[in-house]
């Protein structure tokens, strides 16, 4: 199957997923309440803090604010599945002529939209308090974002699929799973001075390379070192969640 065919059924399944959105953006605003919450409460707390950034702690901070939003929000990718599978509206969309690499494609890449409507939000309340963003930067960081995103909700649609009788499962391991990838990519607190062992576990968390190019990115510094480890890293988890999800997907389809 080509690849327009599957970046355009990709796109229905997108636009597909996006109809609830629009017809309610209040969800949209309503997910910021625990960044913004994090911003006017955890962020002062981090001036005092070794090692979050280098005189600008929202320099430091946002960029992985941002990482959060888009990780918790592509990662809900399955919840939604789940909602579908019991509903019978997914066994539907399999019968359909889409391609079966769409249907987690386009879901996933619809994770991505109201997050960059959350990005200006967020953007336009650090601009204020001091954060700097070089615009061709950020863009950039948003797009490897995206590409991890894709991995990442890619994965979460799997499961989903391979738990879809217990969807507690589900709930479990998403929840088991997020909190210490988050901790462990250096988010929220800058692991500089980490024991050993936690040391040895972010050097094989792909979120951390993501999380420091998206500081290197959105401060205006294309260090090719940086950068390129967060392109391998989100390229990846991309190829990975990819293949995983397109044959759970194909499994899906013969039961």
């Amino acid at each position: 199957m080509s690849a327009s065919t599957i970046a355009r059924d990709s796109s229905i399944v997108m636009i597909r997923e996006l109809r609830p959105t629009i017809r309610d953006p209040f969800t949209v605003i309503f997910s910021l309440v625990q960044p913004l919450i994090l911003l006017a409460l955890f962020g002062p707390l981090l001036k005092s803090v070794p090692g979050a950034g280098s005189g600008n702690v929202w320099n430091w901070f946002i960029p992985g604010v941002l990482v959060m939003i888009a990780i918790f929000g592509t990662s809900m990718t399955g919840s939604n599945l789940l909602a579908e599978m019991q509903q019978g509206s997914h066994e539907r969309m399999l019968v359909t002529p889409l391609a079966r690499s769409s249907l987690l494609i386009g879901r996933a890449v619809k994770e991505m939209i109201p997050l960059a409507a959350q990005a200006v939000i967020i953007l336009a309340i650090g601009l204020p308090l001091g954060f700097g963003v070089d615009v061709g930067g950020a863009v950039v960081g948003i797009a490897i974002l995206g590409i991890f995103g894709v991995g990442l909700g890619a994965l979460s649609y799997s499961l989903a699929l391979a738990v879809r009788q217990q969807d507690w499962v589900f709930w479990t391991v998403q929840q088991t799973l997020m909190f210490p990838l988050l901790i462990l990519s250096g988010t929220m607190l800058p692991l500089d001075s980490a024991p050993g062992w936690m040391r040895a576990l972010v050097n094989v968390n792909p979120l951390a390379y993501v999380v420091d190019a998206e500081r290197s990115l959105f401060s205006g510094s294309f260090d090719l070192c940086i950068v390129g480890e967060g392109v391998i890293a989100a390229v990846a988890v991309a190829v990975v969640g990819l293949a995983v999800g397109i044959r759970g997907v194909g499994s899906a389809g013969r039961q």
